[in-house]
């Protein structure tokens, strides 16, 4: 029997499986051919190419397939923020030794692109981690 990090790594997505999941976060439930249009219009891949991924990512446990109707339909079983949120632990464990202040330092200092809201948001999230904190020391 596989253990939970087994099975969480035959579940991670590879590129081409995170390009059709955006499309199904953006679009929710959508068809092999649109999301096949979506991603490719009339260039790219073949249609057999998205029906093959989809049908391995459905295996996979990262999309649900609705075949009730003649076209299946399918939608993201795993979440945008917990799809991001797996890749940005991965990385911050591999890359920066688990500090995610490294992560922080070494995406704002090399490319300072942040717009002000971008700022804004950044400050945000560091005064509620704060007050997080402080609310923590004061129970203990």
């Amino acid at each position: 029997m596989k253990n939970q990090s087994e099975r969480e790594t035959l579940r991670r997505p590879t590129e081409a499986e995170l390009d059709i999941l955006r499309v199904l976060w953006e679009r929710g439930a959508s068809t092999v051919r649109e999301v096949h249009e979506s991603l490719y219009g009339d260039d790219g891949a073949g249609y057999t190419t998205a029906l093959k991924l989809m049908q391995i990512m459905h295996a996979k446990g990262l999309v649900v397939r609705d075949d009730t109707q003649r076209a299946h339909v399918y939608r993201a079983a795993v979440s945008k923020q917990r799809t991001q949120k797996r890749f940005m632990t991965e990385m911050v464990q591999r890359l920066f030794n688990g500090s995610p202040s490294q992560l922080v330092l070494q995406a704002l200092g090399d490319h300072p692109r942040a717009s002000r809201a971008e700022l804004e948001q950044i400050r945000d999230l560091l005064d509620r981690m704060e007050a997080r904190q402080s609310d923590a020391e004061k129970s203990r």
